[in-house]
């Protein structure tokens, strides 16, 4: 399809074009991130009403299943939703799992929601490159929710919580022991944390785990002083307390707009984009610069050996992409 089929297409509500969008963002090939630059500008105006959510965890914390069971409920209050879950690729291959349609089979069966795996590639953290151009799609589509769900590793909830309007941390009970290793950076860049799996035998342990989590919040600087991060129970299994989930969001968009901070953020995440744009283009100039892939195998051996220190070898390919051709 040619980019004018897709932007027509994405606009008319059509699912195919929508897909067939996003795979041509992922593209590496110059020719069609020329024409994916030219669907995103077409589309923009179209861009900005959805609200989108940030979801990580630790490993077990049941991401997926708390997504499907909210993304579920999200669809009875009449939302649409699209879930953009960014699979972890294998370092060797490339490859990766793109198993969230079948970790979430319920929600990808309804006609109003769209599951779409991104491999995370070589990107750091496990965030795929174009989750931010993929959003947009998303918007332009007519999805009311975005939801970004990472692998939860590394720093790939620092490069979600810069691209979403509520970042969410879900916790497992039994947090007590160490507090679960939680990075003291990760707490600090929530907007709400949901404890999990607070079921049977679990509800004790959920509780203490909520305690203790406010208890380490109320020591932390927070973010905002017009929003008091909050921690709720939930049971994602049995799909109860989506309705505190979706109203903690609700709280916090009204808090967020009558401070003006939402509308700031907005501005602030805009500028990043284009700062992240600019050095991903001129990391892909240099590494494609001719004069610099000759001379970077021989400076390599260099430095692998111990000829050369990396500060001399890096100085020595910026002059030489910096001569004229």
């Amino acid at each position: 399809m040619q980019p004018e089929e897709l932007i027509q297409g994405i606009c008319d509500g059509k699912l195919r074009a929508l897909a067939k969008a996003i795979t041509l963002i992922e593209s590496q090939r110059p020719e069609d991130q020329q024409a994916t630059a030219s669907i995103l500008e077409a589309v923009l105006p179209r861009t900005g009403s959805s609200l989108r959510i940030g979801i990580s965890g630790v490993p077990g914390a049941g991401k997926s299943t708390f997504i499907e069971a909210f993304g579920m409920y999200l669809l009875q209050q009449g939302k649409r939703v699209a879930v953009l879950a960014v699979d972890p690729s294998s370092q060797l291959s490339g490859g990766s799992i793109l198993g969230d349609k079948t970790r979430m089979e319920e929600l990808s069966r309804q006609e109003c929601a769209f599951i779409r795996p991104s491999p995370s590639g070589e990107t750091l953290g496990g965030v795929a490159r174009k989750t931010r151009e993929s959003m947009l799609l998303c918007e332009a589509y007519g999805f009311d929710v975005i939801i970004v769900e990472t692998v939860g590793v590394g720093q790939s909830e620092t490069a979600v919580a810069s691209m979403v309007d509520f970042f969410l941390l879900l916790q497992l009970p039994g947090a007590g022991d160490e507090l679960q290793g939680i990075k003291k950076g990760v707490m600090e860049i929530a907007d709400g944390i949901v404890v999990n799996k607070a079921d049977g035998d679990n509800v004790e342990r959920a509780r203490l785990a909520a305690r203790q989590m406010e208890n380490a919040l109320h020591i932390m600087t927070p973010k905002s002083p017009s929003w008091t991060v909050p921690v709720e129970l939930v049971s994602a299994l049995h799909k109860s307390g989506m309705d505190l989930v979706w109203q903690m969001l609700q709280d916090y968009l009204e808090a967020m707009r009558a401070s003006g901070e939402f509308e700031q953020k907005r501005k602030n995440q805009a500028v990043d984009w284009m700062w992240s744009t600019v050095m991903d283009n001129l990391k892909y100039a240099f590494s494609t610069h001719p004069k610099v892939a000759a001379a970077l195998p021989e400076l390599q051996r260099s430095v692998a050996e111990g000829v050369t220190t990396p500060g001399i070898a890096a100085r020595k390919l910026l002059e030489v992409f910096r001569r004229p051709m």
